[in-house]
């Protein structure tokens, strides 16, 4: 079977893969350290899994209008209105089946061959093959950890040409943990609403901020902005519903309506039950969410503590989301037994092998010289985590 060029041009998501292949570690009787997890580790809270519970008991499992209930769709409009100050109306927004959902609708609405997407680096391990599987191409624009692995306006012009359709930005940051603020946000809302660029506001990690850092949503910079700016976001991270797969995105009425007749032929609509979920969870009592973010930020703290007593590694100091992402460049080129540690993917590997630990290399990001760990887990496996990485470094020559 010959199958499509498309398909034969991108890998797996490297993070599920990881997954897997620490479960397998684990099926072999292996006591895995998971610094791999792109997900909270509390458990949904009970409110929300109530609601899905009631949704089967009154028989509500039956296929929804594709776009989300009436009902969700209104309480994401609220929820914008209230946190975001973004007034939507209901066909400006949509339910997808999960965040990562609306990124791929989007891709497959907007883009035609050749049509280019400004991606800045590191990213998120999902856009560039994204862009790819609807036929366009990923501009990869690096940024430094001086700037904060921040997009400048100076790059951002640079890399613009006439096939420029959008651009990811994705505050707070998966891998990074960098947070843009208003003032870092609006020079390039403002040239991308001037060349008729859309902006796709990833804002997944919204509630995970840090040091009593304030969000800003893209849309909300001014009218214009507004006008040419897709807002992402869901469920999953907020209120640990990973696996409920509900996110959900406002932006132009044509573009909405154009993912909505996607969605209509490939996945129709989101799990109804799931809805149910979403629903409560955006309308429930929101102390739960502040909560988890108090544990993370302790956990930012222990983690970059304990970073600080690895030789040669330095970090970015994660302002939001909850994942590290330590430069180990100075340890390329040592040698574990007869193998050569020549870039992240071998690191990481050695990590797994060495310290039965689990962290995706950097090169799944775009930043080869790092390798993302999330500290979404106990105090007890990051210092247990990070003492492993620390004599598995002590062993490199």
């Amino acid at each position: 079977m010959e199958l499509s060029r498309r398909v034969m041009s991108i890998q797996p998501s490297p993070t599920l893969a990881l997954n897997a292949k620490a479960d397998a570690l684990r099926a072999e009787g292996v006591d895995v350290i998971n610094f791999g997890a792109g997900q909270p580790d509390f458990n949904t809270p009970e409110n929300i899994c109530q609601a899905g519970i009631k949704a089967i008991e009154d028989g509500f499992t039956r296929y929804t209008p594709v776009p989300g209930t009436p009902e969700l769709k209104q309480a994401i409009i609220d929820k914008f209105k209230r946190d975001n100050g973004l007034d939507y109306a209901l066909d400006q927004v949509m339910v997808n089946v999960g965040g990562k959902h609306s990124s791929y609708l989007i891709m497959q609405a907007l883009i035609d061959e050749d049509d280019e997407v400004i991606v800045p680096a590191p990213y998120w391990v999902s856009y560039p093959p994204m862009v790819i599987l609807a036929g366009g191409r990923p501009i990869i624009v690096p940024t430094k950890i001086e700037d904060g692995f921040k997009l400048s306006l100076g790059d951002l012009e640079m890399a613009v040409s006439g096939r420029t359709k959008a651009i990811f930005i994705n505050s707070p940051s998966n891998p990074t943990g960098s947070v843009y603020s208003p003032e870092e946000l609006l020079p390039l809302a403002q040239f991308c609403a001037s060349r008729g660029i859309l902006m796709i506001s990833d804002e997944m990690y919204e509630p995970i901020l840090f040091d009593g850092r304030k969000f800003t949503s893209t849309a909300a910079l001014g009218p214009d902005i507004y006008d040419h700016t897709a807002t992402l976001n869901g469920v999953s991270k907020a209120y640990a519903m990973t696996g409920w797969r509900i996110g959900y995105m406002g932006g132009p009425t044509d573009l909405i309506k154009a993912c909505s007749k996607i969605q209509s032929q490939s996945t129709s609509n989101p799990t109804s039950i799931a809805q149910k979920a979403a629903e409560e969870a955006l309308n429930g009592p929101q102390e739960i969410v502040a909560e988890m973010n108090r544990h993370f930020e302790r956990r930012r703290d222990l983690m970059m503590d304990l970073m600080a007593e690895l030789p040669g590694v330095t970090c970015y100091k994660p302002e939001g989301s909850f994942y590290a992402f330590p430069s180990f460049g100075a340890y390329f080129g040592k040698k574990a037994g007869d193998k050569v540690i020549q870039g992240s993917q071998d690191l990481a590997d050695y990590f797994l092998e060495e310290a039965s630990l689990a962290a995706v290399p950097g090169i799944a990001f775009g930043q080869d010289d790092c390798i993302r760990f999330s500290f979404a887990t106990s105090d007890e496996v990051i210092e247990k985590g990070m003492k492993a990485v620390k004599a598995a470094l002590a062993k490199l020559a």
